[in-house]
């Protein structure tokens, strides 16, 4: 009996202690295999998502327990973010546009960052405009990882043959200038080139309404920009298309972007952002372009600022490993990595000026437009702002209704849906 007992005790500790080891083997695995961070952006180029792969493995190589996952989302990016964010299935890591941010930010599913900033991280290098897009009451909610101004492109050959010597340093010089530019009409009663190429949307005429002191919200993120102020600054892209007949819009000349119908020749100049730079020099390698800060509207310097950040889920199970990752991707070493392909500028100053952005006379003026830039955001009401001023304005544009009844009508049926929404 006692040895059949002691038999019974011996099988009982070697079972245990193979359960033991099994569990301690398990969870050595498991650490060696580490975590995951999934990350979610969208793709404007097709080099990024190659460029952003190889930033990964650098990261990866890095820090061997944490695994990026990384998804692309093109199609209706922030309606799928926000559907997970609800759902509690939003990845760890993600793109957010400073256009929604006010939004998320407000509504608290953002993990503040500022426990997490030390100061070898050094925030004085972010550009100050971009990194305030993502601060609520003092709490960091972002890191912006790039941005682009908008600045004056121009044709040198189209310049040279109307005899215009300089670059626009006015709007007043500008609107001259577009119509010596503009050339007869086709067979098909189109113009042969238009001066200006515009596009008839806010968030490309915002600075306009700034330059005469406008706005676009009031204190409570109403609608506010049916003002005299903003209306004389809407009011010299009204009277340049309508009037002088010395710029168009896109689809006026078949094309579906200012940067196509630039380098098609249907417009000797456009307003366009630091996409246009590769794209055109891809697309159009004859085209001898050059480019110079927005002309001054009012007297006033004027352009606008886009801007992306990296932001942490508030919900994620991982935030030591999602902070590490926004780390790399936004301190010099990873920022430099990808940011060479010139589609928007890093969002620090020290990568701008060790990639050459500073010094590259095609970039100049969109570097210096960081300084006084209106940055592309007013409060979480925007996205509905901006459908009402864009349906209205353009029928403004195109002389169905005054500019003056469009405004009004554009401020009051947004008014009436935000109210509605409260």
């Amino acid at each position: 009996m006692k040895i059949e007992h002691m038999k019974k005790t011996l099988s009982f500790w070697v079972c245990l202690l193979f359960f033991l080891l099994a569990l301690t083997s398990c969870g050595f695995r498991n650490s060696q295999e580490g975590i995951t961070v999934r990350l979610s952006g969208w793709q404007s180029n097709p080099n990024e998502k190659q460029l952003l792969e190889q930033v990964f493995n650098q990261f990866e190589i890095q820090h061997p327990n944490i695994k990026v996952k990384h998804e692309t989302i093109n199609d209706q990016y922030m309606d799928v973010i926000k559907t997970r964010l609800i759902g509690d299935a939003a990845p760890d890591v993600f793109y957010l546009d400073a256009f929604e941010a006010p939004l998320l930010m407000q509504y608290g599913v953002l993990e503040p960052l500022n426990s997490y900033i030390n100061p070898e991280f050094n925030l004085n290098d972010f550009e100050p405009t971009l990194l305030k897009a993502f601060q609520l009451e003092d709490r960091i909610y972002g890191l912006p990882k790039d941005f682009s101004t908008l600045a004056l492109f121009y044709n040198k050959k189209a310049f040279q043959s109307a005899g215009i010597d300089q670059a626009p340093k006015t709007w007043n010089e500008l609107r001259e200038a577009s119509q010596k530019l503009t050339l007869d009409q086709n067979r098909d009663g189109r113009k042969e080139q238009y001066g200006f190429g515009i596009a008839p949307e806010l968030s490309r005429q915002y600075f306009m309404m700034t330059a005469f002191g406008g706005r676009l919200i009031d204190r409570q993120e109403n609608a506010a920009f049916f003002t005299s102020e903003s209306l004389k600054g809407l009011q010299l892209i009204i009277e340049q298309y309508r009037k002088d007949q010395s710029s168009a819009q896109p689809s006026d000349v078949g094309a579906s972007t200012g940067s196509e119908m630039f380098g098609q020749g249907k417009a000797a100049m456009v307003i366009e952002g630091t996409w246009a730079i590769p794209y055109l020099q891809e697309t159009f390698p004859q085209l001898d372009f050059a480019t110079t800060e927005v002309p001054t509207v009012n007297g006033e310097k004027g352009t606008m600022a886009y801007t992306v950040a990296y932001v942490m889920n508030k919900k994620t199970k991982h935030k030591e490993a999602a902070w590490k990752l926004i780390a790399y991707l936004t301190n010099q070493e990873g920022m430099k990595a990808w940011a060479k392909e010139g589609l928007a500028l890093p969002a620090r100053k020290s990568v701008l000026e060790e990639l050459g952005y500073v010094n590259n006379s095609l970039y100049v003026p969109f570097v210096k437009g960081a300084d006084y830039a209106t940055i592309w955001q007013a409060g979480e009401t925007l996205p509905t702002i901006l459908t009402h001023f864009n349906n209205q304005f353009i029928s403004a544009l195109i002389g169905e209704q005054s500019l003056r009844q469009a405004m009004k009508k554009a401020q009051r049926s947004a008014n009436k849906e935000i109210q509605a929404a409260r």
